[in-house]
């Protein structure tokens, strides 16, 4: 036989006793040169499984680095979930005042009606004055709706503050359930970064069994080997999985990070939209001093109650001062239906005077409306007229001293010119002579026609005055 019994290498070195050879039989001198190239191939394969091991526990070590990343985006993710809470929490504050901003509207629209029927009312006094109050009433009443337009743009304002409120509670919900993935996902990188130094712990220990193994490889060496690369596959293999899996896991996790940043910024964004229209619905229930939007009209409080731009304004005039003002026009043209009931405004111009001063305003001689009297002057002139009437004029009486008796009982003084019907001889008779002194009665006289049948006639008198 010139071959050994498996394969191997003869050096020469040890082929004979003399050469340091074991045996002095050729076929088997070559079996210590086999054993010490397995033994050789066993310490390398055990020193490429330390570095394996070695490899893996560095893989494990950065793995267990991305699992602390991976905590760490969780709990950024947590605040950043927190904070859309919070959104969601001052969008519900937003959408609370927005619903009292609404409120606020439906009370002026309410305060409007009212000053819409006090002016209906007032028109309803100012019988005389009914036209002009009817315009008045109606202005009052077309501002009244549009306070009610103002309440309604402040309704829909809260509604979309509402809808704001909403999606920020759902994208608060949805930064939850991504912060909650982000730390289940944590958990499962953790999970692995222990798996992995399991697995190094593993390959550290096989190594060991390797190194131990090439003592014995005199008798298996060939398995031994073969085991040792085996082990060292295997720590390989679970040192690129902690690697793969970190890598992985870091990655999910930012990716969650990410996700609830932007679920946070599209939070804060709609908080921000929430608060922006819960101030323009304010604007449109309760701004005075100007337009909420340029060119979109005035809000409900500003027709109601009046301010900047309605006040005494062309078109314009609340409906309080359509209402109740009776200082100053409500439109720069047109009164309102208070000032045409009772107010003085109007007094003694032409067309003028309120219902109140045409019924009852006296002052003298002094006109309602530059031409007339109030229907109370008239009735006191009227008055007047009756009792210098009844100053001369005594009644029906039977004779002279009657009359001048019943007069002198009612508390009046018998002048001259004074007339009474006699029923006697049924004339009317007057005072020529006042009563004095013994004289009861003084003198009366009939009151007759003039005899005219000895004047001349007419043709005689124009001839007369010619001839003179």
């Amino acid at each position: 036989m010139t071959t050994p019994a498996r394969p191997g290498a003869f050096t020469g070195a040890t082929d004979n006793a003399a050469s340091g050879g074991l045996f002095t039989d050729t076929l088997i001198d070559g079996i210590p040169d086999i054993i010490g190239v397995d033994v050789t191939r066993a310490e390398t394969a055990a020193t490429n499984a330390e570095a394996s091991a070695t490899t893996a526990t560095t893989q494990a070590a950065s793995a267990t680095t991305s699992a602390a990343t991976a905590t760490t985006q969780a709990t950024a993710a947590s605040t950043d979930a927190a904070s859309a809470l919070a959104s969601k929490t001052s969008a519900t504050a937003s959408q609370a005042a927005a619903t009292a901003s609404q409120t606020a509207s439906a009370a002026s629209e309410t305060a409007a009606g009212t000053s819409a029927t006090n002016a209906a009312a007032s028109q309803s006094a100012a019988a005389s004055s009914a036209t002009s109050a009817g315009s008045s009433n109606t202005s009052a009443a077309g501002h009244a709706n549009s306070a009610l337009s103002s309440a309604s743009s402040a309704s829909t304002s809260a509604g979309t503050a509402t809808t704001q409120a909403g999606i920020s509670t759902a994208k608060a919900v949805i930064s939850t359930d991504q912060a909650t993935i982000s730390t289940q996902q944590a958990v499962i990188s953790t999970a692995q970064a222990v798996i992995s130094t399991a697995q190094a712990a593993i390959s550290t220990t096989k190594a060991g069994e390797a190194a131990s193994s090439a003592t014995d490889a005199t008798n298996n060496g060939a398995a031994q080997v073969t085991l040792a690369t085996a082990q060292v596959a295997l720590a390989t293999t679970q040192a690129g999985l902690a690697t793969t899996n970190g890598a992985a896991q870091v990655a999910l996790a930012t990716t969650q990070a990410n996700t609830a940043t932007t679920q946070a910024s599209a939070s804060s964004t709609s908080a921000t939209n929430s608060a922006a229209s819960e101030a323009l619905s304010q604007l449109w229930a309760t701004k005075v001093n100007g337009e909420p939007e340029t060119g979109q009209g005035y809000s409900s409080k500003a027709w109601a109650k009046g301010g900047t731009g309605i006040d005494g304004a062309s078109g314009g005039g609340s409906a309080k001062d359509w209402a109740t003002d009776t200082t100053n026009t409500a439109d720069n043209t047109e009164y309102s239906a208070k000032e045409y009931a009772i107010g003085i405004q109007r007094r003694g111009q032409a067309s003028g005077g309120s219902a109140k001063d045409w019924a009852s305003y006296v002052n003298g001689v002094a006109k309602v409306d530059n031409t007339y009297k109030s229907a109370r002057a008239y009735a006191i002139d009227a008055a007047n007229a009756v009792d210098n009437f009844n100053e001369r004029y005594y009644g029906n009486y039977a004779s002279d001293l009657l009359a001048v008796q019943g007069h002198v009982a009612d508390g009046k003084t018998v002048q001259v010119g004074d007339l009474y019907f006699n029923t006697t001889d049924s004339t009317v008779k007057y005072c020529t002579v006042i009563p004095a002194g013994g004289d009861a009665d003084g003198t009366w006289l009939v009151i007759q026609a003039t005899d005219t049948s000895s004047f001349a006639t007419k043709g005689f008198s124009i001839a007369m005055s010619i001839a003179l």
